[in-house]
């Protein structure tokens, strides 16, 4: 088939040991298929939104990433919004396959940053179209289950998002473990590991996810002392 081509979002490689980098784009884009990357609006055939941190172009070329910045610290889109209008006047179609609208940053999650699902709904409400694979939903959970081999029973889902998490999970029928040190740990009004009472529990999870509820709830995981 012919090779289609990618503007795609993602990750900054030039950040020394970036851990949102888990896979380098020629290495993810090498996963999905016949996919090579565009420099340009116009060589591109659809929007990609992987990462939120840069506009890549190729290792191989002259032309250097765009950097997306505030975007990423402050959600600010003076950076992206451009970059998305020149997309829809090209009529280009869209992929996210991070639809995560934000994370925790920091060793104690003290942090936020803003994530390629917050893109790919600003392209929607610009009028743009947008497949997406990822949290929270069902296809994403059922493939993982799948790559396992393994009874969905036998499997267990762990995450901070009631979104994201919970109601992906809950929703493809695998059991999950919501940790509440996560991202909603500000609605809580707890400290890092500590459990939030029952009461404020269920008033969020019924305003988050309805009669939605996680099979086990925790307040964090801690590192495991090694054997002697």
């Amino acid at each position: 088939g012919t090779t289609k081509k990618a503007l795609m979002l993602t990750s900054d490689g030039n950040k020394p040991n970036n851990p949102r980098l888990t896979v380098t784009p020629e290495g993810y884009l090498e996963q999905c298929g016949d996919i090579a990357i565009a420099t340009s609006v116009s060589d591109a055939d659809f929007l990609l939104f992987h990462g939120s941190e840069v506009w890549y172009r190729g290792k191989d070329t002259t032309n250097e990433d765009v950097s997306l910045s505030p975007f990423i610290e402050e959600g600010s889109f003076d950076n992206v919004d451009p970059l998305l209008k020149e997309c829809l006047a090209a009529k280009l179609p869209a992929v996210c396959a991070n639809p995560d609208f934000i994370v925790q940053t920091g060793p104690k999650g003290e942090g936020f940053a803003n994530m390629p699902g917050k893109l790919a709904a600003r392209y929607e409400e610009m009028g743009g179209g947008c497949a997406t694979f990822g949290k929270p939903g069902v296809e994403h959970f059922e493939a993982c289950v799948r790559k396992l081999g393994l009874d969905k029973e036998r499997v267990c889902h762990v995450g901070d998002s009631l979104h994201h998490d919970i109601s992906g999970a809950v929703n493809a029928g695998v059991p999950v473990v919501f940790v509440t040190s996560g991202i909603h740990r500000m609605t809580f009004g707890t400290g890092f590991g500590e459990l939030p009472g029952e009461g404020v529990l269920e008033e969020v999870m019924e305003k988050e996810v309805g009669a939605m509820r996680p099979s086990h709830v925790v307040p964090a995981f801690s590192r495991a002392a090694a054997p002697k």
